[in-house]
C-alpha cells in the first residue's frame, strides 16, 4: 500500500461484495474480476470445503470445537487449496482432490452456513480471507465481507434479489447439471439459508453502512456488471 497525507491506499481496491445465497455473487464476481483485471476469491467456496471434510471425517457441522479442530488441521496441514480456474473462477482442492464440483450442492451450501457460524472456524480462515485479498486488486465474494473480512475495502457491494427470483435461478442452474430437485424445496433452501445466515450470531449477513446496494431482480448480469464496474473505477482514480 502506498501512504497519501495521513491516508494510506492500495495500489488496486479490494472490491468487497455480499449479498444472500442465489443472489447471483459468483457469476458477478467472476465477470467483474475478469473484466477489472483482479483476481477473484469466493469465500464461500472455503466453507463449502471444510463442510464436506467434515462430512467425509463422520464430524458434525454442529460441532464446533471438533470442526474448528478439522479447519485448523487442513489449514496447518495446507490441504486447504484454491486456484485460479480456467473459466475465471475460483478452484478448490481438498488434500489435492478439486472438490470444485462437489462443493455446489444445496447440501454443502447449507453445511457451510452451518460451519461459518462457528467462531473457531471464522478465526482459522479469516487469516487465509485477508491474505489473499490484503495487497489490493482482488474481488471477494461472500456474507461478511464488507463487515468483517475487510471493512476497509475500497468499494463495498450488497447485492440481492427476491427469495423467489434466487430460488428459480438456482432451481434453473441445479436442473441444467442434472440434480432432481423441485422448484418447492428450493425456495425453501434458500428460505432456510437466509434465515441461518442472517439470524446467526457471529458474523451475521447484513449490508455494510457503507456499501452500495444492488437488487438483481430485474437486471441482467451485463447491467449489473457494468453498472459495478463502472463504480469500481470510479472508485479507482
Amino acid at each position: 500500500m502506498v501512504s497519501i497525507g495521513a491516508v494510506t491506499r492500495r495500489p488496486r481496491p479490494i472490491v468487497a461484495i455480499d449479498g444472500p445465497a442465489g443472489a447471483g455473487k459468483s457469476t458477478i464476481a467472476r465477470k467483474l474480476a475478469s473484466e477489472l483485471g483482479f483476481l477473484l476469491v469466493d469465500t464461500g467456496a472455503i466453507y463449502r470445503t471444510v463442510a464436506l471434510a467434515a462430512r467425509r471425517a463422520g464430524v458434525s457441522w454442529d460441532d464446533g470445537p471438533r470442526v474448528t479442530a478439522l479447519a485448523e488441521g487442513l489449514v496447518a496441514d495446507h490441504a486447504l487449496d484454491v486456484y485460479p480456474a480456467p473459466n475465471g473462477s475460483m478452484g478448490v482442492r481438498l488434500s489435492g482432490e478439486d472438490v470444485s464440483e462437489a462443493i455446489r450442492t444445496p447440501d454443502m451450501s447449507l453445511g457451510a452456513s452451518t460451519v461459518s457460524a462457528h467462531q473457531g472456524v471464522r478465526n482459522v480462515l479469516l487469516a487465509m480471507q485477508r491474505k489473499a485479498g490484503a495487497t489490493g486488486g482482488v474481488v471477494l465474494e461472500g456474507r461478511d465481507i464488507g463487515t468483517v473480512v475487510f471493512p476497509d475495502a475500497e468499494v463495498k457491494l450488497f447485492l440481492t434479489a427476491t427469495p423467489e427470483v434466487r430460488a428459480r435461478r438456482r432451481f434453473d442452474e441445479l436442473t441444467a447439471k442434472g440434480q432432481k430437485v423441485t422448484f418447492e424445496e428450493t425456495l425453501a433452501d434458500v428460505q432456510t439459508r437466509d434465515a441461518k445466515d442472517s439470524g446467526r450470531a457471529i458474523a451475521p449477513l447484513r449490508q455494510a453502512d457503507d456499501a452500495v446496494l444492488f437488487d438483481s431482480s430485474d437486471m441482467t448480469i451485463e447491467e449489473v456488471v457494468s453498472k459495478m464496474r463502472a463504480l469500481v473505477e470510479e472508485r479507482s482514480r
